[in-house]
């Protein structure tokens, strides 16, 4: 038996119950991991709410990074030992536990367990946003949401790397200054500025090639707004609940615009795409253009905390969970 965080139902953070639960021996094309850090993740709450359906009980967690102890039949190239970090539906929440092999990405010595558990998630997700979704160029000018948050901060840094200009939005003077630190030419406060029209204002009435927003159900029409004629928007979360459903015409109107809903999950399915997706991130990340902030540690019994935190945006960049 193992500590983990287990949902028996759905509901608010309280629903997060440490207990022990049994771990088995890898079984065929597994390995088992004794975790040293995992990553606190906004989808977390969409299981643990019931807005991501799964079934009862689970163990919450979505992300990790640790130590092979065990390796299944039919598993190729890892092996005890080897230091791996993952993203995969559920199960993250606990001190150890199994994972198809295939998930695991090996991590290089210069990029320590804390960072590997916090950026697999985030990280990946920033690559495809900005590499496959819609691929950011020199030149271009994308807005981000929420800015200083886990993924905001990621594509601040790498979308500069890459050329593009910057705006960001924030609710706080605080967040505003960490947005700026980590790439983001121009930030908005949300709360006290009229945000698309700063935008207007800041692109000269250009607006955005591409909308970046992980808060959906606030922002989503604002976002539209933001865009030049055949721009996209890259509606990837749901921070402020889900995006309400929208007349079709609406895209025609504001200049024939694109509007996509991508998933990490998808845009890894297979093991080529996930490894070539994480050896983006740990390239970008191994070569400083990226850097990956753990702002926020917790014990994995105070995971209810962090949940509460999170959800009140108490948090600021990257958090981890300590079993």
């Amino acid at each position: 038996m193992v500590a983990a965080v287990r949902v028996h139902q759905t509901g608010g953070p309280e629903v997060l119950k440490y207990e022990d639960v049994p771990v088995k021996e890898p079984g065929q094309g597994e390995i088992k991991i004794k975790q040293t850090a995992i990553g606190l993740n906004y989808i977390d709450t969409y299981f643990r709410s019931g807005l991501y359906p799964a079934q009862l009980p689970f163990v919450a967690g979505n992300e990790g990074a640790g130590v092979v102890t065990a390796v299944g039949p039919g598993v190729k190239g890892i092996k005890k030992g080897d230091r791996v970090a993952y993203v995969f539906t559920l199960g993250a929440y606990s001190a150890e536990r199994l994972l198809p092999a295939e998930r695991a990405v090996k991590i290089p010595p210069k990029i320590d367990d804390k960072t590997a558990a916090a950026m697999m998630l985030k990280g990946m997700t920033a690559q495809y946003l900005l590499r496959r979704t819609y691929k950011v160029k020199k030149g271009d000018t994308i807005l981000v949401h929420a800015a200083a948050g886990g993924v905001g901060l990621i594509l601040c840094q790498w979308a500069k790397a890459l050329g593009a200009t910057v705006i960001g939005t924030v609710g706080t003077q605080q967040k505003a200054e960490l947005a700026k630190k980590n790439g983001a030419h121009h930030v908005i406060l949300y709360n006290q500025e009229n945000w698309v029209a700063r935008v207007a204002e800041i692109t000269k009435g250009k607006k955005c090639d591409v909308v970046y927003d992980g808060v959906g159900k606030t922002t989503f029409m604002g976002s539209l707004d933001c865009l030049r004629p055949l721009g996209m928007l890259v509606t990837y979360g749901n921070a402020s609940g889900p995006v309400e459903p929208f007349n079709l015409g609406i895209l025609s109107q504001k200049g024939s615009l694109y509007v996509t809903r991508p998933t990490l999950f998808t845009y890894t399915a297979s093991a080529k795409d996930l490894q070539a997706t994480a050896k983006d991130l740990i390239d970008v990340v191994s070569k400083k253009k990226v850097k990956i902030e753990v702002n926020q540690t917790y014990a994995l019994r105070d995971a209810q905390q962090a949940h509460r935190d999170l959800e009140s945006r108490k948090t600021t960049g990257q958090t981890v969970l300590i079993p």
